[in-house]
C-alpha cells in the first residue's frame, strides 16, 4: 500500500463548500499515478513499451465529506491482477482527524496501443512480475 496525499483547492468543491463527488475520480487517478511511478511501472514507461491500461470502470462511496483546504491521504493498493486485468483500492482519509471520507476501486485492462487484449505474462513478462509483486493479500 502507497499513501497518496494532496490538499483540497477551492475550485473542487461546491456550493456547499464541500469536494464535489466527480472529482474523488480524478484523486484516484493521481494516487494510482504516484503509485505505478513509485513502483517502477510509470504509464510513460508502460506506454513506450506499447502497453496501455484504459479504465473498465470505477466506484466511490462517499463516507464524510471533505472541504477546501482540507488534507487527504489516500491509501492505495492492487487488489487484483491477473495479467490481463487489474483491480485498483483506494480509502481517502482526512489527515486531521484520520477519518475515512471515501473508498472506491478502479478496474482496468491491459491493450495494446492498437486497443486490442494483451496479456502481460506472454508478452512482458518482467512488467508482468512487477505487477503481480504489488498485489496485496
Amino acid at each position: 500500500m502507497k499513501t497518496y496525499i494532496r490538499k483540497i483547492n477551492y475550485y473542487e468543491t461546491d456550493k456547499m463548500g464541500v469536494v464535489h463527488h466527480s472529482n474523488y475520480i480524478r484523486f484516484f487517478e493521481e494516487a494510482r499515478c504516484q503509485f505505478l511511478e513509485e513502483a517502477g511501472l510509470p504509464y510513460d514507461m508502460l506506454e513506450a513499451n506499447g502497453i496501455m491500461s484504459p479504465v473498465l470502470g470505477f466506484s466511490c462511496k462517499n463516507k464524510h465529506h471533505v472541504s477546501f483546504g482540507d488534507i487527504i491521504e489516500i491509501h492505495t493498493c492492487i487488489k487484483e491482477f491477473t495479467g490481463v486485468k487489474f483491480t485498483v483500492s483506494y480509502e481517502v482519509f482526512n489527515k486531521s482527524n484520520n477519518q475515512l471520507c471515501a473508498s472506491g476501486e478502479s478496474y482496468h485492462c491491459f491493450t495494446d496501443s492498437n486497443l486490442k487484449p494483451l496479456n502481460l505474462k506472454k508478452h512482458h513478462n518482467d512488467i508482468f512480475e512487477k505487477f503481480k509483486s504489488l498485489v496485496e493479500s
